[in-house]
């Protein structure tokens, strides 16, 4: 089964404490905000990013219900535990609640360990729930397979989930390069997803063409251990919450 940030009682007291580090990490990063002295986005030829698509807005509650869909970062892997990961911080950063569906693994061609494929996972989802967001991570998955009919699989699983919940809007969060410099097929992976959102008029929001991870700051962000095997630290996850959370408020038209 997919993780979910719908814990029960029993637990609240040890997420609480787990979710009070997390935001104090998150208030230090905001204050040094490391990243801002990097280097400046560049260009897709420099970066293997999608060129920037025409930018479309959000418009949501002061509490919005969200739910987050995507791979092993969604889950929370390589964290110090999984309730730490970035799509579990989004919520309240953003002053409302997150679900979070992440199967380690997962693409929209190949099925995960905690999933099937995204398609799949799409059709198991509660259609009774009412999300103001929706935002689709990922994925690096599909990397080492042959991207025959990803587009059509982008766009079925797209599709579904629209339909699912039709009064939702959706955000889809690229992939993030796990290793420096980006692979050509994450690239291309990029490059197809922000072409296809740009198709529905979705917001896109490309961590390869704005250069969340660039060499200067790769060593905290990233455990490239045998034990994290290249996921976000728990560090790491507190920084992906942070600039996802800026750029969705800056997608916002209310």
């Amino acid at each position: 089964m997919t993780r979910s940030a719908r814990l029960s009682p029993r637990r609240a007291i040890a997420v609480l404490a787990t979710l009070a580090a997390a935001i104090a990490c998150i208030c230090a990063l905001a204050l040094t905000r490391p990243w801002a002295t990097g280097a400046p986005p560049v260009s897709q030829a420099d970066a293997g990013g999608a060129a920037p698509a025409p930018v479309a807005s959000i418009s949501l509650p002061d509490h919005p219900r969200i739910l987050v869909l995507g791979d092993s970062w969604t889950y929370g892997s390589a964290a110090s535990a999984p309730t730490l990961g970035y799509a579990y911080l989004l919520g309240p950063l953003m002053g409302g609640e997150t679900n979070v569906n992440g199967s380690r693994g997962s693409g929209y061609l190949v099925p995960g360990i905690d999933g099937g494929t995204f398609a799949e996972r799409v059709a198991e989802l509660d259609a009774s729930d009412h999300p103001d967001l929706i935002v689709v991570q990922g994925s690096i998955n599909d990397r080492k397979v042959p991207l025959d009919g990803y587009d059509e699989a982008v766009r079925g699983a797209w599709d579904a989930l629209a339909a699912r919940y039709p009064e939702a809007q959706i955000v889809i969060l690229g992939p993030a390069p796990q290793i420096l410099p980006v692979e050509a097929a994450t690239a291309e992976i990029d490059e197809r997803l922000s072409r296809a959102a740009a198709a529905r008029g979705w917001p896109y929001i490309s961590p390869v063409g704005q250069r969340w991870i660039t060499p200067e700051n790769y060593a905290w962000i990233i455990d490239s251990g045998p034990v994290g095997r290249h996921h976000p630290t728990t560090e790491g996850h507190a920084y992906l919450a942070e600039r996802l959370t800026a750029a969705l408020e800056g997608l916002r038209s209310d």
